[in-house]
């Protein structure tokens, strides 16, 4: 088969004669006399398109052959492929730019890539060892600036003897097959078998987006091409509307949140204050609203469309003092939360088992222990009869 995509990598429309159609499973997997649609490799994802109208949805390649999959059996012995010339750009820009990205990082720091994935929506990098972030910074801007300076880039297949005098950045893949090689200036020398550019020009824009530790390598996120251009204009529309509310400059934009973050935390801190001073304002209430047998206070209150923070508060508090033992629920639309709790340093009733004894009351579950328990309960109906035996049950332990 006549590999088009190697011999004319922008080649988007081509006649081929069929040689072959075999069923397997429900798809159809055609063999051409040539193609012009990349099977994958390197990397880089397979080409889409169509073959007379009819969909091609993926490449196979085995044992040398080269299969068009499709869903429609083709009729004709004479068709013609179309490619999805914005999908294999995309793919060859992603490839390519790894490309790139690799050859810098050798050239500058001596760090050579140990693996990579391009994606649908993004493509990484593994970088050898650690990275910093104006290493990160410096080699966007080589990156960039090798795109800028158009070099063309050299694919030739050389001869054996001719392989042995090639220096290239990892080593050559053992192999009978012939070795394709990607030749970008001075920068970087490498096998590959993918689908590249004639000029680093066309990749037009390289952005790392953010990269993370990933074993004993840097995970390098970036975009090229259209996806990298795409994503910047839309990161600069994010960045006008955040500069319009925030009525600064992108110069300031920082110092502007920097000040906002610094009055904010003021702002929570005296929200704090004020929290502290309205629950000790509430504690205080409810000791004064507490029923006592003998020198034990018993602490009985319903709230309303209060978060378990709010509540864990309270009894930190109350269990800090001794003789007091408290009853705290909170109602919502849809159920009711109960805490059982006095200090340990007293003599008191098994809350837990008082609990467990009443909860189905609540049509509820839950547990603790004899110091401290909680529950939870579908029947807001009956929260007063529960209340009610709970407190029995605590009454009945002191007689």
């Amino acid at each position: 088969m006549e590999k088009l995509y190697y011999t004319d990598r922008y080649k988007k429309e081509f006649f081929a004669k069929v040689e072959k159609i075999q069923k397997r499973e429900d798809v159809y997997l055609v063999e051409l006399d040539k193609t012009a649609f990349f099977p994958g490799g390197g990397g880089q994802f397979s080409d889409r398109g169509m073959i007379d109208g009819k969909e091609v949805i993926d490449m196979i390649e085995e044992d040398g052959r080269i299969y068009h999959v499709m869903k429609e059996k083709l009729t004709k012995k004479e068709v013609k492929g179309v490619i999805d010339w914005d999908r294999r750009e995309d793919g060859m820009h992603q490839h390519f730019g790894q490309h790139v990205l690799s050859g810098c990082f050798y050239t500058k720091y001596h760090k050579n890539t140990c693996g990579f994935h391009l994606g649908e929506e993004i493509s990484t990098v593994d970088i050898e060892g650690d990275l910093t972030e104006e290493q990160i910074i410096y080699i966007e801007k080589m990156a960039n600036d090798i795109i800028k300076q158009n070099i063309h880039v050299e694919i030739f297949v050389p001869s054996k003897d001719e392989l042995k005098e090639t220096w290239t950045r990892r080593k050559l893949p053992d192999t009978a097959e012939e070795i394709r090689i990607v030749k970008i200036g001075d920068l970087d020398t490498n096998a590959c078998c993918g689908c590249h550019p004639e000029y680093t020009g066309e990749l037009k824009l390289l952005k790392i987006k953010r990269t993370e530790k990933s074993r004993n390598a840097t995970r390098v996120e970036f975009l090229a091409g259209t996806r990298a251009i795409e994503y910047v204009l839309k990161r600069d529309n994010v960045m006008s509307k955040i500069c319009k509310h925030l009525s600064c400059n992108e110069e300031n934009i920082e110092k502007c949140i920097l000040n906002i973050e610094n009055n904010l935390d003021d702002i929570i801190h005296q929200r704090n204050i004020l929290e502290e001073e309205l629950l000790n304002y509430k504690i205080d209430k409810l000791l004064k609203n507490s029923n006592k047998i003998g020198n034990i206070e018993i602490i009985k209150h319903i709230f309303k469309d209060k978060d378990a923070k709010y509540l864990n508060k309270i009894v930190k508090k109350l269990t800090e003092k001794k003789n007091i033992i408290i009853m705290l629920f909170n109602t919502t639309t849809d159920k009711v939360n109960v805490v059982f709790a006095y200090n340990k340093g007293m003599e008191g009733p098994d809350l837990n088992k008082i609990l467990q004894k009443n909860i189905n009351i609540l049509d509820g579950k839950g547990g603790g222990n004899k110091y401290l328990t909680q529950g939870a309960g579908k029947n807001n109906n009956r929260l007063d009869e529960f209340i009610e035996k709970s407190y029995k049950s605590i009454l009945n332990y002191f007689e």
